[in-house]
């Protein structure tokens, strides 16, 4: 029974961490529609504000209804890099440089974050790059790349621009790698709330001119921002925190590469923008290579039987129970009496890394 059970609680804890990520990519791809509308009424900082304002106020109220309580102080370094980069200076940085370079250059120059987060997780955090990950990163990279050269306008970009874009991928590929330590210990719900309150602190110097433009900017706009905290930053956020702790922060990088595809969907249905073919073809890329990226070869998807991986306790390899020893495996005793190979001391494993 208890073989039975962790294989169906291990295929349950994958499922719902892909799911996580699923409605993480889904939400941070309506930010961009979203971002497009409240970025004509709003400032880079005044809506960083206003949207991290929201996040803060939602998730407040979730910690204080579920009791999450303050992060251990292990968390902390984590949460403070993490705030400082990814939620303050990567999202004025990105509103900023939307404002300087079309939407398709933007999201060609951003989406260098996941190869980056690769490379700082394999350095620092010893995540493993397997090949196919390798392979689904460079199959999404060439969509991005596609999507971005199909969707880029005439003389639409800017030196200043492209430096902001690529500064804000830096600092999403820094805080994503700083992020993952801190979920070892603190909650993602607490990582997340957190880290959210870090970055609004960080933008405090735009309060003034997020009080003056909320007075003056629409509704729509307005609303805009709310949903911008609400959802692809409260709710996103820690989503993707909880699928974090369940994978390496190189796989959940190249999950993200499916955002641009969503984007041009999104984009279709909510403002009537039609993608020609060459960004469909784009765009199915970017969801091919997410797809390789987050496949697994069968001969890695677990421990085979005759690798000695240890199973339950009084199983062999694999939770398999071991079969009875042959005759040749049989010493004689101290007394002449055959001894089983389980009579013999037995000596701690130094090699496989457990307890």
């Amino acid at each position: 029974m208890m073989n039975v059970s962790r294989p169906r609680s291990a295929r349950r804890a994958e499922l719902l961490a892909a799911g996580a990520a699923t409605v993480t990519v889904v939400l941070w791809a309506s930010a961009f529609v979203s971002i497009r509308s409240a970025g004509a009424a709003y400032s880079p900082g005044a809506l960083a504000l206003g949207r991290l304002a929201a996040g803060v106020l939602v998730l407040g109220a979730i910690c204080l209804w579920r009791r999450e309580g303050i992060p251990p102080r292990s968390a902390w370094r984590g949460i403070m890099v993490s705030g400082v980069l990814w939620f303050g200076f990567y999202m004025v940085a990105l509103n900023w440089g939307e404002q300087q370079v079309d939407a398709g250059t933007a999201a060609l120059v951003v989406n260098v974050g996941p190869i980056l987060i690769a490379l700082l997780g394999a350095r620092l955090l010893g995540d493993s790059v397997p090949p196919r990950l390798l392979a689904g990163m460079a199959v999404s990279f060439a969509g991005a790349v596609t999507v971005g050269l199909s969707m880029s306008g005439e003389g639409g970009s800017s030196v200043l621009g492209v430096v902001l874009c690529l500064l804000a991928a830096m600092a999403y590929a820094a805080g994503v790698v700083a992020q993952k330590p801190a979920l070892e210990t603190g909650s993602p719900l607490q990582v997340t709330t957190y880290g959210c309150l870090v970055g609004a602190v960080v933008c405090l110097p735009f309060a003034g001119q997020l009080v003056r433009e909320a007075a003056e900017a629409p509704v729509s706009a307005t609303l805009n921002m709310v949903y911008l905290g609400v959802f692809p930053t409260a709710l996103a956020f820690t989503t993707w925190a909880y699928a974090l702790t369940r994978t390496t922060a190189s796989r959940m990088g190249a999950t993200t590469y499916a955002v641009p595809a969503l984007v041009v969907l999104m984009s279709w249905l909510a403002l009537g923008e039609v993608p020609g073919p060459l960004t469909l073809l784009g765009g199915a890329l970017c969801l091919a290579g997410v797809a390789v990226s987050r496949s697994r070869s069968r001969a890695g998807t677990g421990p085979r039987p005759e690798s000695g991986a240890a199973g339950p306790a009084g199983t062999g390899p694999a939770g398999t129970v071991p079969a009875p020893p042959g005759p040749e495996e049989y010493r004689e005793g101290t007394h002449g009496v055959r001894e089983a190979p389980d009579a013999r001391e037995v000596r701690p494993d130094r090699t496989s890394g457990s307890m």
